[in-house]
C-alpha cells in the first residue's frame, strides 16, 4: 500500500477510536513490549504501524535522514553505513524487529549517549497523528529550521502516549576515522574516578563501562587523536571490541542473563554508589548503572533518589512498578500534555503511568 494510503488508513483508525473512545495499543516491531508498563483499557484495539515503513529521504551531504516510523532500524543503519555515516546515539535494538518509531518513542540510546547525546537530541522533526486523528508536523529537516523543535522532542520517550509517530527526521554523523578500546582491571570506585577524570580531558572518549571488575574505555575520532590516547591512557587493547559494545548495548553480556529483577538506574556521573546489595554494571561514565538485587522496590528507589537519581525496573515486579513515581509538579505537566495531545486518552493508555 502506498505511504499516503497507509497514513490515511492509520488516521481513519485513530479518528474512529476517538469517536468511540476506544483505547489503542500502538505496535510496530514489538521489540520493546517488555519495556515499561502494559497498555491498559477495556476493548483494547491494536494499531499496527509496522507497514508504514521506508526511508523517505536521505541527504548524506546534509547529514539528515527522514524515515517512516515502521522502518526497521537495521535497514536505516545499513543505508547510513553505505555512505560512511551512523546514528550518533548508537541505539539498542533489543530484538531483530526493532523499528525507528519504537526507538524514538522509548528515547533509547547506547554506549555513546554521554559523549554524543541522546536519541532526543538528534530529532529534527516528525509527523504524528494526535489522539483526535489530526495530522501534525513538528520541526523540520535541517538544523536551522527550529519551528516546533521542542514539540518534536516531546515524542522521544513518550511511549506513544502523545501521538502515533508517522515519520522522523534525524541528524546523522560520519563514522569516526578510527576506534580503540582499552581495558584494565579496576575496583568500582576507581573505575568511577577514572571515567570522570577522562570525561574532563581532551581525549575522544566515546564509551565507558565497568563490568566484572574491569574498566572498558572506547575512544573514537581522528586517527591522530586516537593514536595519542595510547600514550596517555593505560590498558590493554581489546581485540573484538565491536562485539563487546554490541553485547552491552543489547543486554547480551552474561551479567544480564537470568536477572530476576533488573534495574536501570540513572544518576549524576559523579554520584556515590548507592548502598544497595546485589551485582552492579556501570556505563555512560557512571550515569547509567545496572543492578541485579533482591532489595525491595522501595529500598532501591529511596537509595537512588537520595543521590539525585531515578530507577527503572526493567525486569521483575508487577509491571506497574516500571517507572519511578513523578513529583506532583511534573505529574501535572504530564497530565496537561496528555490532555492537549490526546484528550480522550486513547493512545497507549497506562503505558507510562496509570492515568496517562
Amino acid at each position: 500500500m502506498p505511504a499516503n494510503d497507509l497514513t490515511a488508513s492509520l488516521q481513519q483508525q485513530v479518528q474512529a477510536a476517538y469517536a468511540g473512545k476506544t483505547p489503542l495499543k500502538i505496535v510496530g516491531g514489538n521489540s520493546k513490549a517488555f519495556y515499561g508498563r502494559q497498555t491498559t483499557g477495556a476493548e483494547l484495539t491494536v494499531l499496527d504501524v509496522s507497514g508504514h515503513s521506508g526511508i523517505n529521504s536521505y541527504e548524506p551531504t546534509e547529514l539528515v535522514l527522514t524515515a517512516r516510523a515502521g522502518t526497521p532500524l537495521a535497514e536505516i543503519e545499513a543505508a547510513l553505513a553505505e555512505k560512511g555515516q551512523l546514528l550518533p546515539f548508537e541505539p539498542p535494538h533489543w530484538g531483530p524487529n526493532a523499528t525507528l518509531g519504537g526507538t524514538i518513542a522509548c528515547n533509547l540510546s547506547g554506549p555513546r549517549r554521554p559523549y554524543a547525546g541522546s536519541a532526543r537530541d538528534f530529532v529534527l522533526g516528525c509527523h504524528v497523528i494526535n489522539g483526535k486523528g489530526e495530522l501534525l508536523h513538528f520541526g523540520g529537516e535541517v538544523m536551522k529550521n527550529v519551528a516546533g523543535y521542542d514539540a518534536a522532542r516531546l515524542m522521544a520517550g513518550a511511549l506513544g502516549t502523545l501521538g502515533v509517530l508517522l515519520d522522523v527526521s534525524l541528524k546523522v554523523l560520519p563514522v569516526p576515522q578510527d576506534k580503540l578500546t582499552l581495558v584494565q582491571p579496576a575496583t568500582l570506585p576507581a573505575a568511577l574516578e577514572q571515567m570522570n577524570k577522562l570525561a574532563g580531558q581532551p581525549v575522544p572518549l566515546s564509551a565507558s563501562a565497568w563490568v566484572d571488575g574491569y574498566l572498558y574505555l572506547r575512544f573514537a575520532g581522528a586517527k591522530s587523536a586516537v593514536a595519542a590516547v595510547k600514550q596517555r591512557v593505560a590498558g590493554d587493547v581489546l581485540v573484538d571490541a565491536a562485539t563487546f559494545w554490541r553485547s552491552l548495548r543489547e543486554l547480551q553480556l552474561p551479567f544480564f542473563a537470568e536477572a530476576a529483577s533488573l534495574w536501570r538506574i540513572a544518576l549524576p556521573q559523579t554520584a556515590d554508589q548507592p548502598k544497595l546489595p546485589g551485582d552492579w554494571l556501570l556505563e555512560w561514565g557512571g550515569a547509567q548503572r545496572w543492578l541485579k538485587t533482591a532489595a525491595s522496590i522501595e529500598q532501591v528507589r529511596a537509595a537512588v533518589a537520595a543521590l539525585g537519581g531515578h530507577a527503572t525496573l526493567l525486569h521483575g515486579g508487577s509491571g506497574s512498578d516500571a517507572f519511578q513515581p513523578l513529583p506532583a509538579g511534573l505529574w501535572q505537566a504530564h497530565q496537561r500534555l496528555k490532555q492537549a495531545f490526546d484528550p480522550a486518552g486513547i493512545l497507549n493508555p497506562g503505558r507510562m503511568y496509570e492515568g496517562l
